[in-house]
């Protein structure tokens, strides 16, 4: 058997084990030292290690630890419950104005955190049981929660995109620039859809009666000094100074943390046993996310000296497709992969193995990126994995699984819309990193 057929059928088992549920980052290890062994002999082991090492001294995932931390303090501070209150008053005799203040709570919170497991947890305790009293439709209620809770899979600082840029060699900055828009077109999208259908059938999602609604204008007024205003310096200082060139991804991290200590301090959320269980959880989730990338990086390696990567080239090109057409066949896999799959086997499986394919394409690789994080934030609303509705359903046992389904699909194909969007106007993607300063 030549190597470049061992490759594959690497590959084949690969999927074939993680689809079993067997753990990613070992079963990437087990694989890769296998077809490693039966392809080059010892020099796997000595590879194995070099890989790792490697991953561990790259600078740029000194910022996943902090990005989660910071996630989990201002989760700890309860910022996203007053964001939302202030939201629903502000919006309260607008029909659909808790799908408003869920989609927009969850949009400013992604981009203080990317950790869309404890966002669709947060927003389904603070909004599911109060859109059950206003008479609200179960199936948008559902959809709107679980989409929201996605967008931070995309926004920045997402963890995907820090993940990401490495591996399509492009700078997390700009790739965080990149899909500041991208982000915003989705909110959008899924906002417009809600306020559109409750306009037209307001049994949908009528206002808010009067016993929830807000005492005075300067009830308002106050819930969003302390509930917008904080976070927005919060988010100033990480995003924004990242991307007016002040700061790199893990500096702003690293300033991003230190503020949501001080918020939470200044909110007096802070004790001991919060900032204990923040460090615990950041600790077995950072170390997760790393091992998964050490490993994914000696399989990749593995996987090329084998030549598989320039077999399964050399077959898509000999296709004949055209450009656009193999761009979507590509998105089409990662789509369908979305299915069962999370977004880290797919970016530190798939996006390598293709990487050559991209190459040939002559795509520009910022592009390619913010397409690749818009079609896998689908992966969290397309069942039947669907992980965003088991998150839901953990919090909201009264709604049924096929109604948090059927919700999801209908923001799901809002979020195609999106892709197809990006896909055929690059510039919405471009533009901002094209007028970053120093560009």
């Amino acid at each position: 058997m030549s190597p470049e057929v061992l490759g594959l059928y690497l590959l084949a088992g690969l999927f074939v084990l993680i689809l079993f549920g067997f753990p990613i980052s070992f079963t990437l290890i087990f694989a890769a030292v296998a077809a490693g062994y039966l392809g080059i002999g010892m020099g796997v082991f000595e590879m194995m290690v070099v890989q790792f090492e490697r991953t561990m001294e790259l600078s740029t995932l000194a910022a996943v630890p902090l990005f989660i931390f910071m996630g989990l303090i201002l989760e700890r501070a309860a910022l996203m419950e007053r964001l939302f209150a202030a939201f629903r008053m502000l919006f309260a005799p607008v029909r659909g104005s808790l799908y408003l203040a869920v989609i927009l709570t969850a949009a400013i919170f992604a981009m203080a955190t990317g950790i869309v497991g404890a966002s669709v947890t947060v927003i389904g305790l603070m909004a599911g049981n109060m859109m059950i009293r206003s008479g609200y439709d179960i199936r948008m209620s559902a959809g709107a929660i679980a989409a929201g809770g996605t967008l931070g899979v995309l926004i920045p600082p997402s963890i995907m995109l820090v993940v990401l840029g490495p591996i399509l060699r492009v700078s997390i900055l700009e790739l965080f620039a990149a899909a500041v828009i991208p982000g915003i077109l989705l909110a959008s999208l899924f906002t417009i859809y809600c306020l559109v259908r409750c306009y037209f059938q307001p049994h949908l999602g009528p206002p808010l009666p009067p016993e929830e609604r807000a005492g005075s204008v300067g009830e308002i007024a106050k819930e969003f000094a302390l509930g917008v205003v904080p976070l927005a310096v919060v988010i100033s200082a990480t995003l924004g100074s990242i991307l007016v060139g002040l700061a790199t991804p893990t500096e702003a991290a690293a300033m991003g943390a230190f503020g949501a200590l001080i918020l939470t301090m200044a909110y007096r959320r802070m004790s001991w046993a919060n900032l204990r269980i923040a460090m615990l959880h950041t600790l077995k989730t950072s170390s997760m996310v790393l091992i998964l990338i050490a490993a994914a990086n000696f399989f990749g390696a593995v996987f090329s000296i084998l030549g598989t990567p320039f077999l399964i080239t050399d077959g898509l090109l000999g296709l004949g497709l055209s450009t656009p057409m193999l761009l979507l066949l590509l998105l089409g896999m990662m789509f369908l992969l979305g299915w069962f799959l999370d977004w880290a086997p797919i970016v530190l499986i798939f996006i390598p193995v293709m990487f050559p394919v991209i190459q040939a394409m002559d795509i520009n690789m910022l592009w390619f990126g913010t397409l690749v994080a818009v079609c896998l934030q689908t992966a969290w609303l397309s069942p039947p994995v669907a992980l965003s509705a088991y998150f839901l359903k953990s919090v909201m046992p009264q709604w049924e699984l096929r109604d948090i389904y059927m919700g999801m699909v209908q923001f799901l194909v809002l979020q195609l819309a999106g892709l197809l969007l990006v896909a055929s106007f690059p510039q919405i993607a471009l533009w901002l990193p094209s007028v970053l300063p120093g560009r």
